[in-house]
């Protein structure tokens, strides 16, 4: 009869237990353990909190509340975070815990009407975190997160953050996109000789809101894996975006890559010691020399704007090639546009970026000027080619002749505009560094060259 009673008692219990975790609506025993620490430990500073409710319903919508603590590495509400998170797992429809030392890091997407925000809650390989996400009670649309990441500080104190986050569930907002999502993809390597570990990605609706992004308002943070790194994310339209280094000290580097980001396209990038190597095919498709570019959205009034366009290369007279010589002429022109459009880009960024981001100094420049030596090495190829094509017209007529001098005179105005450039970068930095100077002197004798062969067209 003893064990009976004792069965009896076991059983009820147990039931009695279901019955309470069934009924459950939120994870009290996370909430309490949460609140307490931020009751006793908060810190003022840098806290956050705002609720929105619908106006007719007075129902919330979304709310947000994030607080730094410091407390002591001994403190019970610690030790006990994993009981109590563990104790509210049954009504969660996630829950994660990182331990310290494990390279993962981790964001929360919040999505409130048209709005979408990202909450960082890892972003260091010191840091312990709990995450829990469960439906809310009073609207089954909304999901409720509560996250807190900590780490010691070396000074036996324990110091971190709690977020409790309430927004439209993932699951739902993502089933009710009108437009149809497509795959953007990044794979990218790194030079054996460079120490890059990770990249912050950055994503913006347009240039302009990319460069109002604070550095802690990344995306994603991408690991670097035997020399390699992978970033994809779903998207519905064309957006600016950007990769961003973090070396192993944990610093962010005063240099980045700007592109575009295109639903159901993948760019190739290799990332060398102060210069990276583009996907060209990309960019001519559908990035920086489409046309339909973000990147390059703003007409900025430079000194690169005076570099002539492509119509400016043919001037209208009576003069009317063979159509075998027009055709050759185009298809080199055609090689040569996009060459052009991007050195006017890098000039264009180099002077907007020095308007706007007071850290962009040589490191920068180096990065930048390493691909505009290039462009213009490619160019005097194209150059060249073109000439020989002009030089194959009947020279003797006055019109052909035209097109064969104004060629040469675009081609120095365009190294002059350059050079004007370098001018005004020498006059703001006092010297310049490696990479600039090495296109300096390439520039300086494509200008010399140039010039030698009009005087000997001329006489």
């Amino acid at each position: 009869m003893k064990h009976l009673f004792i069965l009896l008692l076991i059983i009820c219990s147990t039931i009695t237990t279901a019955f309470a975790q069934k009924n459950q609506t939120k994870p009290t025993n996370v909430i309490n353990s949460l609140n307490f620490i931020i009751s006793q430990y908060g810190l003022k500073e840098g806290q956050t909190y705002s609720v929105n409710k619908n106006p007719n319903t007075n129902i919330i919508e979304s709310s947000e509340r994030v607080v730094r603590f410091t407390c002591d590495k001994d403190l019970a509400s610690i030790e006990s975070l994993s009981d109590n998170f563990m104790k509210d797992e049954p009504i969660s429809y996630q829950i994660l815990h990182i331990m310290p030392d494990n390279n993962q890091y981790f964001t929360i997407k919040a999505v409130t009407g048209d709005k979408t925000k990202y909450y960082h809650i890892r972003t260091k390989s010191t840091q312990e975190m709990w995450l829990m996400c469960t439906k809310n009670p009073n609207n089954p649309q909304l999901r409720d997160a509560y996250a807190i990441a900590w780490e010691d500080n070396n000074a036996g104190m324990f110091e971190g953050t709690i977020y409790m986050i309430t927004s439209l569930r993932p699951d739902i907002y993502e089933k009710t996109q009108e437009s149809p999502k497509k795959v953007f993809k990044i794979e990218g390597r790194v030079d054996a000789n460079i120490k890059d570990s990770l990249y912050n990605i950055y994503i913006a609706d347009s240039r302009s809101a990319l460069y109002a992004l604070d550095d802690d308002d990344y995306v994603a943070c991408v690991p670097v894996i035997n020399k390699r790194f992978e970033y994809q994310t779903e998207l519905d339209h064309p957006v600016a975006g950007r990769l961003r280094c973090i070396f192993p000290d944990g610093s962010l580097c005063s240099a980045w890559i700007d592109l575009d980001f295109v639903p159901g396209e993948t760019y190739h990038i290799t990332v060398h010691n102060g210069y990276y190597d583009d996907d060209e095919d990309y960019e001519r498709r559908v990035g920086r020399y489409s046309g339909n570019s973000l990147i390059n959205e703003e007409d900025i009034a430079d000194v690169a704007d005076t570099i002539d366009a492509v119509a400016d290369m043919q001037p209208a007279t009576d003069f009317e090639p063979t159509p075998h010589q027009m055709m050759l002429f185009q298809q080199k022109w055609q090689n040569i546009g996009p060459n052009i459009e991007a050195v006017r880009a890098s000039y264009k960024y180099i002077e907007q970026a020095q308007k706007t981001n007071p850290a962009f100094g040589t490191v920068n420049l180096e990065i930048i000027f390493a691909q505009i030596d290039e462009k213009n090495k490619e160019l005097d190829k194209q150059f060249h080619e073109l000439l020989k094509i002009i030089k194959s017209f009947d020279l003797a007529n006055h019109d052909a002749y035209e097109i064969y001098s104004d060629t040469y005179a675009h081609m120095l105005k365009f190294y002059a505009d350059q050079s004007q450039a370098l001018t005004e970068l020498n006059k703001s930095y006092g010297s310049l560094p490696k990479n600039v100077q090495k296109a300096q002197k390439r520039i300086n004798k494509l200008t010399e060259k140039y010039l030698k062969e009009i005087i000997k067209v001329e006489n």
